[in-house]
């Protein structure tokens, strides 16, 4: 007789989903590695529950298991989409699985260490410290995954852009603490390809940080046209600092305190305080100040590589060329420029503004 779903997680069949998720984290940690747990035991737990969430009451049989493994030996663009969408979603499956298992030991205050991925594309360690603390060692490929607590990683992020299931893309929650890149510079770790990271509570540490412009047919499906589809990288710290070297191709950072070294083609950048310290600002990048803050140029070369696209805005929606704040000598070697300042020079050009025209019409 098939042992159904409910068997191996030791439940009744038709379970309340608080009775079924209680099993499921009893059975986790009993068979847990530091208590001579088996491998092959804990992802038959893990599978079951997997199951049991989607109303599946018995595991897949031998022929759906050949059938699900959908093998793509082809060379073709078409096939190696098809083999990247397929590993996309079974990664982001397993990080819903590590998700789970991270919240066990977090409710539990226990330490573990797991791997979790894909064997095609590498696996990546999750390592939970008595402290809270915890350490993912590896490239994120793709999926959710939320935290209550502080995040170090030891690897690149990216993201399957070219998915249309949201549920499969990258977006790192941190619910409590900061989330840092170990090294990002030395170590070449990077955040790309539309990969979102949110921390509600704490900073962000990155080094360069990129996004990608997909160019599509024309969804008419007229030939020899195309349309360009933006997959921003963001990086959101509402209470916190976001610290990246170069943020370039289609990013955005938001946060209460943004330092960044150049910002390179399509960057937005919306904070309080915002700090540059490289010589670069260009092609539609735009510097947005939250009320009360300011921005502040550190490099002496700051402001002089520049485009006539290149903005600062506040958040009342009045705007300023870079371009002209620098010719105003406004942009300079350690100087900030405030809010207050700038919606001051904006209602005094409103005021020029309608003076000219009384004038005009004397």
């Amino acid at each position: 007789m098939v042992e159904s779903n409910y068997d191996i997680l030791g439940i009744k069949m038709g379970a309340s989903e608080k009775e079924i998720r209680d099993a499921f984290r009893k059975l986790v940690l009993d068979h847990h590695s530091d208590r001579g747990g088996d491998e092959e035991t804990t992802k038959k737990i893990i599978q079951a529950y997997e199951d049991l969430k989607q109303g599946k009451s018995y595991p897949d049989t031998e022929a759906e298991r050949q059938k699900k493994s959908r093998v793509y030996s082809g060379t073709s663009d078409e096939d190696q989409r098809k083999r990247n969408l397929v590993l996309s979603g079974d990664v982001a499956r397993e990080m819903n699985i590590a998700q789970e298992w991270a919240a066990t030991l977090s409710r539990s205050d226990q330490a573990g260490t797991k791997l979790f991925g894909s064997k095609e594309l590498g696996e990546i360690e999750f390592d939970r410290k008595l402290s809270g603390d915890l350490r993912i060692k590896g490239k994120f490929w793709a999926g959710r995954f939320s935290y209550d607590g502080p995040v170090t990683m030891a690897g690149s992020i990216t993201n399957p852009y070219f998915a249309q299931d949201e549920s499969v893309k990258t977006v790192i929650t941190i619910t409590k603490g900061s989330f840092a890149l170990q090294d990002p510079l030395q170590n070449n770790f990077t955040i790309e390809r539309g990969a979102k990271i949110i921390v509600e509570n704490g900073d962000i540490i990155a080094g360069n940080v990129s996004g990608i412009k997909e160019i599509l047919q024309d969804p008419q499906g007229r030939v020899g046209l195309y349309i360009t589809k933006e997959h921003y990288t963001e990086l959101h710290a509402p209470r916190g600092r976001i610290l990246v070297a170069t943020a370039r191709e289609t990013t955005l950072l938001d946060g209460d305190v943004v330092v960044v070294n150049n910002l390179v083609n399509n960057v937005k950048v919306r904070a309080r305080v915002i700090t540059v310290f490289g010589a670069t600002i260009n092609y539609d990048c735009e510097l947005e100040i939250k009320q009360g803050g300011y921005v502040e140029f550190h490099d002496e070369g700051s402001g002089f590589a520049l485009s006539d696209d290149a903005v600062i805005k506040l958040d009342n929606g009045k705007w300023f060329k870079l371009r002209d704040l620098k010719t105003s000598n406004m942009v300079g070697h350690g100087r900030q420029i405030t809010y207050d300042y700038l919606d001051n020079l904006a209602k005094k050009e409103q005021s020029k503004f309608r003076l000219f025209g009384f004038l005009k019409k004397k």
